[in-house]
């Protein structure tokens, strides 16, 4: 297969100046996390205007069961990234072919399992969370639907995890923009037209994230670059899944039971009704826009260290984990402030029942800033995933995010008070403590390495 670097997309990060890099590559991939987060936001946008405050908090009680599926892939999609950055940046193009091929074919077999899993656990996943009566087959339809559909979404997030890998974040935004509108018009057509209600908009997710694999199917198939995918390729080898288990593994393992212990922090807040659901579903759509600057940068730290690591650029990595942190945590804090300022008119949009918008208001304003102190944990986490150092970062999260604000909420909830406020300051719990554990880490670990390699 004749492969060239002619007129790449893909960027070489392991030149020029660190902060244009690290920015010039998180800019597309911030825009795409816009885009791909308006998915799930204008189903809840259009059930919570046009069909009732009971579905919106059905669509968004199935927030976390469908993030426990989605991050254990992102795990894979994330060790997958650093192998193939790594021999991008060594320019050994030959094993990070066979490292493309790898991810592929090892991604259509986990689209197998997780449809059959993920539509198998909707009706366990859904009791357990306490779901109430009022709210639960809505949620069952919606999952379902969902889940029958998340090859997808899979398949696409793979695809785009090798085009980030290679410096390339402007094709899958561009993908993205254009599923994105096509969702919103699926939404309106199949809810306000067709009168589909739940399912309608379940549809229009995954008939809209079928597109974007398409076309990363397509880009990945018939490019010239060397990123390229051959079906006659296309085969498991071993050694290189190992490589990209021993990296993705951890992380797939951390993001899974830190989603499925929100699964519990959801349960506490179903306590509360469907009210205060709803308003938790809103605080936590604005959330996950929040978090769309430290997640883009996080992995613009995974890629910048993992090219520079393969590149032997020691020095210039750590410079890079350095500037990425910063930029993460300073634009995070701007957008927190305009969210506490704008908290009523931001919850509004998902809504217009009064005691839905008091609750998404209350858990936006507490919660908000601590982000900060998470925008330093992921960035930090993806910079020393890019160094091969995933198991360290998996420990940390899983127990400040799940050991540490499962013990908070306990103790407050049966000792102290069961407060919608207190449980929701569960998540600033686990951030912080985060935050502080993963610095330290970050210090006693690596510094000496660090400074040897500096």
């Amino acid at each position: 297969m004749a492969l060239t670097h002619a007129k790449s997309t893909a960027r070489d990060m392991t030149s020029g100046s660190i902060i244009r890099q690290i920015i010039l590559f998180s800019l597309p991939l911030m825009l795409g996390n816009v885009f791909q987060m308006l998915y799930n936001t204008v189903d809840s946008v259009v059930v919570g205007n046009y069909v009732g405050k009971e579905a919106l908090a059905a669509v968004g009680s199935t927030t976390m069961v469908v993030n426990m599926l989605v991050f254990f892939f992102n795990g894979f999609s994330v060790g997958a990234g650093v192998v193939i950055a790594q021999h991008f940046g060594a320019r050994d193009l030959e094993r990070l072919h066979i490292a493309v091929e790898t991810t592929m074919a090892m991604t259509f077999a986990l689209c197998a399992a997780f449809t059959l899993i993920g539509v198998g656990a909707v009706r366990p996943m859904l009791r357990l969370m306490n779901t109430p009566d009022d709210v639960f087959e809505g949620a069952v339809s919606y999952l379902t639907i969902y889940f029958w559909g998340i090859s997808g979404l899979l398949i696409y997030n793979i695809g785009s995890g090798i085009l980030r890998a290679v410096g390339d974040t402007t094709r899958p935004l561009m993908f993205l923009i254009l599923t994105s509108l096509l969702n919103i018009a699926l939404d309106l057509l199949f809810v306000l037209a067709f009168h589909m209600g739940i399912a309608g908009v379940a549809y229009a997710t995954i008939l809209s994230q079928f597109v974007s694999a398409a076309l990363t199917l397509r880009l990945l198939t018939t490019t010239r670059d060397i990123y390229r995918l051959s079906w006659r390729d296309l085969r498991i080898d071993l050694p290189v899944l190992r490589r990209i288990f021993a990296v993705g593994l951890p992380a797939a393992i951390q993001s899974v039971i830190t989603a499925f212990s929100n699964v519990f922090v959801q349960a506490y807040v179903n306590h509360f009704g469907s009210s205060c659901m709803a308003g938790w579903s809103c605080y936590n759509k604005l959330d996950q826009f929040i978090m769309l600057p430290m997640q883009s940068t996080a992995m613009a730290a995974t890629t910048f260290v993992s090219q520079n690591i393969g590149a032997k650029q020691y020095a210039r990595a750590n410079r890079g984990t350095r500037d990425v942190i910063l930029l993460a945590a300073g634009i995070t804090g701007v957008i927190a402030v305009l969210l506490v300022i704008f908290a009523a008119p931001a919850v509004g949009l998902f809504t217009r029942d009064r005691s839905v918008v008091e609750y998404g208001v209350l858990f936006l304003r507490a919660n908000t800033f601590f982000l900060m102190a998470n925008a330093v944990n992921h960035t930090l986490a993806g910079a020393l995933r890019g160094r091969g150092d995933s198991r360290g970062p998996m420990i940390i999260m899983l127990g400040c995010f799940v050991a540490i604000r499962q013990i908070y909420l306990f103790i407050v909830t049966r000792f102290i008070a069961n407060t919608p406020l207190l449980v929701g300051l569960g998540y600033p719990v686990g951030w912080m403590s985060c935050c502080v554990i993963e610095v330290a880490y970050y210090f006693i670990k690596w510094n000496r390495r660090v400074q040897a390699e500096a």
